[in-house]
């Protein structure tokens, strides 16, 4: 089981004894000795009552002692329950839950004297399909009546436009100086190799280096990797790929547009 304290998400662990008796299978034990019954227990604790008697007997044989007790029939009915032995491991497993959460959240006070660690930290928890995820802050905000462009200033000093609806700018509240993240789908990335002299409207132009290229079945994904470090993720045809002659060391610029660039700020 895995107890999360209440104001920091981040940062979690599973408690576990001996490497194997987790969470579940204290819910066994506890239902068990609530109900007297292994098929009801393993029935509340997610078990087959197969797999219950197994994850029983593979615990007696790690503890070296019974840890259940069967009767059957006489006055008191029959029925399964656990030993002095068993009793004593469920309630050291509910001691050590309460110490775990306490060294956690003991961990997550010091976790917040660090604001730099935090931050990094806490841009790891969202979890999305973009590939790419640029974090920087707001450099400029250009609101208009129904649609803003927000200006993003990446930590490798290349800046990122994206363009989305005035209601979703007010929503978010977004304001010079805030932290963001501008998310991006490989699939709405352009490689240029040569502009050939043309010009593109596309806002968002970053110019890097061919710096891995992933083939698959039908599609490749192209790293490319801007001066300071922050790589960007293509997702191109197979065809494509062999049409540009696409290698690693190779110079070429991501193109994608302002409306492709979805925006999220820091609350």
């Amino acid at each position: 089981m895995s107890l999360l304290p209440t104001d920091h998400p981040l940062l979690q662990g599973e408690l576990r004894l001996a490497g194997r008796l987790d969470g579940r299978f204290f819910d066994l034990l506890a239902a068990l000795a609530l109900t007297g019954s292994l098929q009801k227990a393993a029935r509340a604790a997610g078990y087959s009552y197969k797999g219950a008697w197994l994850v029983l007997d593979a615990a007696a044989a790690l503890t070296h002692a019974p840890l259940l007790e069967t009767a059957t029939g006489g006055t008191g009915g029959g029925g399964t329950r656990l030993t002095a032995d068993g009793l004593a491991l469920l309630a050291a497993w509910r001691e050590l839950q309460v110490r775990h959460a306490a060294f956690l959240h003991e961990q997550a006070s010091w976790l917040a004297t660090q604001p730099a660690l935090d931050a990094l930290l806490k841009r790891m928890s969202m979890k999305t399909t973009a590939r790419n995820q640029f974090h920087g802050r707001i450099a400029g905000v250009n609101p208009g009546p129904s649609t803003t462009t927000v200006r993003v200033t990446l930590d490798g000093g290349q800046e990122v436009t994206a363009s989305l609806t005035t209601q979703a700018a007010q929503e978010l509240q977004v304001q010079t100086g805030k932290e963001a993240l501008a998310l991006v789908k490989a699939s709405e990335v352009l490689l240029v190799t040569d502009f050939g002299g043309y010009r593109l409207s596309a806002r968002n132009q970053l110019a890097g280096t061919v710096s891995r290229v992933e083939r698959g079945a039908v599609s490749s994904l192209i790293g490319l990797t801007l001066p300071g470090g922050t790589v960007v993720t293509a997702s191109v045809t197979n065809d494509a790929v062999d049409g540009l002659n696409l290698a690693v060391g190779q110079p070429a610029t991501a193109v994608f547009k302002a409306y492709a660039v979805m925006l999220a700020v820091r609350a």
